[in-house]
């Protein structure tokens, strides 16, 4: 008999679960941008899907590294969820220095542009700029975007954006050159 294995399905359910009761900056329910996340990476292989579902499963729950991998997570996933986990990589309180270091992993790379992409749907930035009229939407997404636009293939941004936020196409094709 075969261990079963950790499947994407499982993924989408444990994001579900582990952050059912959070809350966005506006007030939405967190678990939709785990989901969309996960979902926008549909095009590519297992690893990457179930780091997407989970990638912000160490930042908000207390879930562990080797919690994942004893319900069966694999360590490549594993990594993927590290890697794009802010709390774990040195110099984490500047930015440019931790999407450096993420631009450094072509799978990593693709789990933070569909996050960076959800984060950055218009609708979204409309109304966090109504709420805190005060403050401007930061440009963080922005300029992360132009270290990780460059670090993978052009047509895998496409596969993503074009799933979690078209808007960005047009940004893409300007960066990306």
């Amino acid at each position: 008999m075969t261990e079963p294995r950790f499947t994407v399905e499982t993924a989408m359910v444990l994001a579900e679960v582990a952050h059912n009761r959070q809350k966005d900056k506006l007030k939405r329910p967190y678990r939709e941008h785990v989901l969309a996340v996960g979902d926008a990476l549909a095009d590519f292989d297992d690893d990457i899907r179930i780091a997407g579902y989970l990638h912000d499963i160490a930042k908000d729950t207390p879930i562990t590294k080797q919690a994942l991998l004893d319900m069966g997570v694999s360590e490549r996933a594993v990594g993927i969820i590290e890697r794009v986990t802010r709390r774990f990589q040195d110099g984490s309180d500047n930015d440019e220095a931790v999407v450096l270091h993420i631009a450094q992993d072509h799978d990593a790379t693709l789990v933070k542009i569909a996050c960076n992409a959800h984060h950055s749907v218009p609708e979204r930035v409309r109304a966090l700029a109504e709420k805190w009229p005060d403050k401007a939407p930061t440009t963080r997404y922005a300029d992360a975007r132009e270290v990780l636009y460059k670090a993978v293939p052009r047509g895998e941004i496409h596969l993503v954006l074009q799933r979690i936020n078209p808007d960005l196409l047009s940004e893409m094709d300007r960066l990306a050159d």
